[in-house]
C-alpha cells in the first residue's frame, strides 16, 4: 500500500509539473506576443511621426509660393490624397513607408521647380524680349521655347500656350528675324501670351471673368495686354525707311472698353495660390 501511494503521489506531482510548464509556456508566448505588438505599435508610431515630418517639409516648400498668381501650381488633390492614404494605411508599417516616400518625392519635385524658377528669373538664355518679358511677368515660372518647325500654333499666331503645359510659351522661330516685328511688338504679344498662362492656371477665376468677353479667351488676352502694358495698342507702324513703313496689326481686332479693362484688373487682383490645410 505504501508503494502504491508513493506512485500515485509521483504521478500527481508529474501532472502538476506538466501543467505548470504548460502555463509557463503560455505566459512566455503571451509575453512574446505582447512584445511583438508593442514593437509593431512603436513602428507604427514612428512611421506616423515620419509622415507628419514629411508633410511639414512639404508645407514649408509650399508656403513661399502662396500668393503667386497660379492657382494650379500646387495640385492640392494630390496633397489631400497623401493624407487620406496615410490614414487608411495607419496600421501598416510597409504601406506607410510608401506613403512617406510619395510625399518626399512630391516635395523634391516641387523644390526642384522652385529652384528652376529662381534660376530662370535671373537669366535670359535666348537674349530675347520674349524671354525678358516673361521672366519679369512670370517671376521665372514661365519659360519660352522657340519652335524650329515654325508656326507651332497655326499659320497666323506668332506664339501660343497649351493647356497641357501652361507654363511654357511656344514662339515661332521665324519671329526672331521678321523685319515687320519690333521688340515693342514682341513685348506686347508676350503680355498677351502670359494672359493665357494665367487663364489656364486659374480656371475658376477665369471662367467668371470670361463672361465679360462673351467667352472669348483671345479678346480677353488682348484686353490684358492693353490694360497692363502702358502704351500698348493692337495697331503699329514699323518703319522701313525714311519715307515708308509697315502697318502691322496684332491681336484679334477688338480693343476692349473701360468696363472690360476693370474686369481684367479685378481678375488679376483675385488670382493667387491659396494655402489649404489637410488633415489625416
Amino acid at each position: 500500500m505504501v508503494v502504491v501511494a508513493a506512485s500515485a503521489g509521483f504521478f500527481w506531482l508529474s501532472a502538476q509539473l506538466a501543467a505548470s510548464q504548460e502555463q509557463i509556456s503560455d505566459q512566455q508566448r503571451q509575453i512574446i506576443d505582447q512584445q511583438r505588438e508593442l514593437e509593431e505599435q512603436r513602428a507604427q508610431l514612428d512611421r506616423k511621426e515620419q509622415f507628419g515630418a514629411a508633410m511639414q517639409e512639404l508645407y514649408a516648400t509650399i508656403d513661399p509660393l502662396v500668393g503667386l498668381p497660379y492657382a494650379s501650381l500646387v495640385p492640392w488633390s494630390e496633397v489631400e490624397a497623401f493624407a487620406r492614404s496615410a490614414w487608411a494605411h495607419r496600421e501598416s508599417v510597409v504601406t506607410m513607408e510608401r506613403d512617406i516616400a510619395d510625399v518626399e518625392r512630391f516635395t523634391t519635385k516641387l523644390a526642384g521647380r522652385v529652384e528652376a524658377a529662381r534660376s530662370a528669373a535671373a537669366t535670359n538664355a535666348t537674349g530675347s524680349p520674349w524671354e525678358a518679358t516673361l521672366d519679369t511677368l512670370g517671376r521665372g515660372w514661365v519659360s519660352m521655347a522657340y519652335d524650329d518647325s515654325n508656326r507651332p500654333c497655326g499659320l497666323e499666331a506668332m506664339a501660343c500656350v497649351s493647356s497641357a503645359d501652361p507654363f511654357v510659351v511656344h514662339v515661332s522661330s521665324d519671329t526672331r528675324d521678321d523685319s515687320t516685328l519690333t521688340d515693342w511688338i514682341r513685348t506686347g504679344v508676350a503680355y498677351h501670351e502670359y494672359a493665357h498662362v494665367l487663364q489656364f492656371t486659374n480656371p475658376e477665376a477665369t471662367a467668371s471673368a470670361l463672361t465679360a468677353f462673351a467667352g472669348d479667351v483671345e479678346t480677353m488676352a488682348d484686353c490684358y495686354a492693353l490694360t497692363v502694358l502702358d502704351g500698348w495698342t493692337l495697331d503699329h507702324e514699323v518703319p522701313i525707311d525714311s519715307s515708308s513703313f509697315w502697318r502691322v496689326s496684332v491681336g484679334y481686332g477688338y480693343t476692349c472698353d473701360d468696363a472690360q479693362r476693370q474686369v481684367i484688373r479685378d481678375w488679376v487682383g483675385s488670382l493667387g495660390l491659396q494655402k489649404r490645410t489637410v488633415s489625416q
